[in-house]
C-alpha cells in the first residue's frame, strides 16, 4: 500500500514533465520558425540551428527540471522555493549563450525569447510537483 502512495506522485511528475516538455518543446520550434520566417536566421557563431534542436535541449531542459523536482522533493525542506531559485538562475545562465554567442542582435534577443519562452512554459508547471 505504502508503494502506491510513493510511486502516485513519481508517476505523476513523470507524466507532467513530459507533457509540460512536449509542450515547451511545440512553443520553442514554433517561435524558432516564426521568426525565421519573419527574417530572423538565429545563428550562433555562424551556424543556424536546426528546428529539431529547439525541441530537444527544451524537452533535456524539462526533463532536468523534473529531476530537480524529484531531487528537491526528497532533499530540501523547501522544495518549491528551491526549485524557483534554481529555476530562475538557470534560465539567466541559459540566456548568456545567446546573448554571447548570437551573430546579430535580431538573433540574440530571437534565442532568448525562445529560452524565455520554453522557461515560462516548463518551470511553473514543474514548480507545482513541489511538496510542503
Amino acid at each position: 500500500m505504502s508503494t502506491a502512495i510513493i510511486s502516485a506522485p513519481t508517476s505523476s511528475l513523470r507524466r507532467t514533465t513530459i507533457v509540460a516538455g512536449a509542450v515547451g518543446a511545440a512553443a520553442a520550434t514554433l517561435a524558432a520558425a516564426t521568426m525565421r520566417a519573419a527574417g530572423v536566421d538565429l545563428a550562433v557563431h555562424g551556424r543556424i540551428p536546426l528546428a529539431a534542436a529547439f525541441a530537444q535541449l527544451t524537452l533535456a531542459g524539462a526533463v532536468l527540471g523534473g529531476l530537480l523536482v524529484a531531487f528537491l522533493n526528497r532533499r530540501s525542506t523547501l522544495p518549491q522555493r528551491r526549485f524557483i531559485q534554481i529555476a530562475v538562475a538557470l534560465t539567466a545562465l541559459s540566456c548568456l549563450a545567446p546573448a554571447a554567442g548570437g551573430d546579430d542582435v535580431a538573433s540574440k534577443i530571437g534565442l532568448i525569447a525562445i529560452h524565455l519562452l520554453a522557461a515560462a512554459i516548463i518551470a511553473p508547471v514543474l514548480a507545482r510537483h513541489t511538496t510542503r
